[in-house]
């Protein structure tokens, strides 16, 4: 199978949620032909809108060049690639694999996950070798990686062919090799909250400072010098030395942490609910999210 070598190729994303709107917006605005359907009307009739609103925000100035289908086949009938954008539910992502089959098998099914195994979510293919993983990060129109996953039956020709597009379409694919659960940054990423969490748990510290600890030190660093580059940088030695006597008292617990379990036990699921590890205030929320588009901008129009 051959596939458009142009940026004009043919995106269809379903979900026009969180995700699925920003990346038709990643999409548009390096010129593919992008359409996107979601089974909810309301998401359908607010999607340009929101697209609209992300315009402004980066000072773009073009129209909003997204086609809005009132069905899903309608969307992928005559589409190259499928990007789809659905809750994280392995049946739900399956089932409308299952429909795109019924009206376009041929072209390529990217699934947007966070977690999920692209093999379990292929099983509803009649064709899993087209299916691959593109993991984007919130928000996808300005976080520039996104992790390309190969599950056990993909064909290496469509990883590839989808790596080529999110290169034109400006982001920076990195290819993962094997099929886990939370692929690459998630896993990084979650085992930082674990140990978080951890040491909270312990009495070591409070939460405040934990995340205080994060922004103000290695987390600064993070994004010039990556976590296995600065062990070189230090050295292995001493890196081995550190890890040998510090692995034995981190964490390793093989579920959630009781901290969070707690709170969720006493109605205090987060920022949502007014309480979770912290106390959220009325439009504080609100507040937070603002703060980190905008230092997400800044990054973006630094090229950082």
């Amino acid at each position: 199978m051959s596939w458009p070598d142009s940026s004009r190729a043919r995106v269809a994303v379903l979900g026009a949620g969180l995700m699925g709107h920003g990346i038709a917006l990643a999409f548009m605005t390096s010129d593919f032909d992008v359409a996107i359907w979601d089974p909810v009307s309301q998401a359908r009739e607010a999607v340009r809108e929101r697209i609209a609103e992300h315009l402004e925000l980066m000072g773009d100035p073009r129209g909003v060049d997204v086609r809005v289908c009132s069905t899903l086949q309608d969307c992928v009938r005559d589409c190259d690639i499928v990007v789809e954008a659905a809750p994280e539910s392995v049946s739900t992502k399956r089932e409308l694999i299952r429909e795109i089959d019924l009206v376009n098998s041929e072209c390529i099914i990217a699934s947007n996950t966070s977690v999920l195994r692209i093999t379990e979510i292929a099983e509803g293919s009649a064709d899993p070798g087209r299916v691959v993983g593109t993991h984007w990060w919130n928000p996808p129109y300005l976080m520039p990686l996104v992790e390309v996953v190969r599950g056990e039956l993909t064909r290496e020709g469509v990883a590839k062919q989808v790596s080529q597009w999110l290169s034109k379409a400006g982001k920076t694919p990195v290819d993962v090799y094997r099929d886990v659960p939370g692929f690459v940054g998630n896993r990084m990423q979650f085992a930082l909250v674990r140990e978080a969490a951890h040491i909270v748990e312990q009495g070591i510290c409070s939460a405040e400072t934990v995340d205080l600890v994060a922004r103000l030190t290695f987390g600064r660093r993070l994004a010039a010098v990556g976590p296995l580059r600065n062990a070189d940088f230090i050295g292995l030695d001493l890196t081995c030395a550190i890890l040998d006597y510090l692995s034995p008292s981190l964490a390793d617990n093989k579920r959630a942490p009781a901290l969070f379990r707690e709170k969720l036990d006493a109605g205090k699921a987060g920022a949502k609910a007014g309480g979770g590890v912290f106390q959220w205030a009325d439009g504080e929320r609100a507040a937070a999210e603002q703060h980190l588009l905008n230092h997400l901008m800044t990054m973006h129009q630094n090229g950082t």
